[in-house]
């Protein structure tokens, strides 16, 4: 007589559980300190997967699950409890590196009371007019969230960078504040979970041609992209300093191997897992006596 099939809750439970007895992706995906040469990192692979695509994507659902839970549990904290602490999520990476897939297939299995997305595009004239941390420090999650940042401040240290759009001795500058920043964030119940989607330029070029033939993908298409492109050892080079200068205690970077998309949902799901559960949210008790409770109910 076989064994007795389990259902969805018993296998997401057994996901969890298996992936919690692996070696922790904080560990496994975190940047070593010092100088960091991105091609030494493979972009394919696939550290700490259950297996292949499949097993995979089958061991999202129990994480979608578990993670989903510990940020409710955050927010309730924060809105019974006053509990100010709070969870950024930082995702940079090259065009199509997978930030907005990130959103939709990591984040989007989250219930949307608590979290806060917030996708930086260039900034506006009012931006421009203040310090570049001015619209970061304007978008930060509240307590009890799960903030995202789609690009972020590291953008004045790339494209600002790269396009030289200020001088040298401005964006240099920009790596010290950006810590001292992150620091006080850290100090003020923010943890940081920083995010490098790592593509490799093959697999670039593969999704830019897959959005031209298909007509329901064209929207995300910007011909500004081939020009990024025709930059992209500049770019491997603003992320390496990046990487170097700002990989700290208080907020280190993670480089996630981002060619296979189901890998790189999976690993930052497990590193939000793995940061929630470090933060010990908790039910609240109500404030209330139980069976009373439930005798005016009942009696309503």
């Amino acid at each position: 007589m076989g064994a007795k099939k389990k259902g969805k809750k018993g296998a997401a439970k057994d996901a969890v559980k298996d992936a919690a007895e692996r070696t922790p992706f904080r560990e496994l995906l975190r940047c070593p300190p010092g100088p960091v040469d991105l091609s030494g990192f493979d972009t394919a692979a696939t550290p700490g997967a259950p297996g292949g695509k499949s097993a995979t994507r089958d061991a999202m659902t129990g994480l979608g699950q578990r993670v989903a839970e510990l940020q409710e549990q955050l927010y309730a904290c924060a809105q019974v409890e006053g509990d100010q602490r709070r969870v950024l999520l930082v995702l940079q990476g090259m065009d199509t590196s997978g930030k907005g897939g990130v959103v939709k297939h990591v984040v989007g299995e989250l219930n949307p009371y608590g979290c806060q997305v917030k996708s930086f595009k260039a900034p506006t004239r009012e931006e421009l007019s203040h310090d570049f941390l001015w619209r970061i420090r304007r978008a930060l999650p509240q307590p009890g969230h799960l903030g995202v940042f789609d690009r972020s401040h590291y953008e004045d240290v790339l494209i600002a960078r790269v396009r030289e759009l200020v001088p040298r001795r401005v964006w240099a500058r920009r790596y010290g504040t950006i810590n001292r920043f992150e620091e006080r964030l850290a100090l003020d119940d923010c943890t940081i979970v920083k995010c490098f989607l790592h593509i490799s330029s093959e697999k670039q070029k593969e999704r830019l041609m897959a959005r031209l033939e298909d007509s329901t993908k064209h929207w995300k298409y910007n011909p500004q992209d081939v020009e990024e492109r025709r930059r992209w050892d500049e770019y491997q080079q603003a992320y390496s300093a990046v990487l170097e200068k700002c990989n700290t205690e208080a907020a280190p970077w993670y480089v996630i191997p981002s060619d296979r998309k189901w890998y790189r949902n999976y690993a930052i799901m497990m590193l939000l897992m793995e940061v929630c559960e470090g933060l010990g949210p908790h039910w609240p008790p109500g404030d209330f006596d139980l069976e009373s409770e439930k005798a005016r109910v009942a009696g309503s």
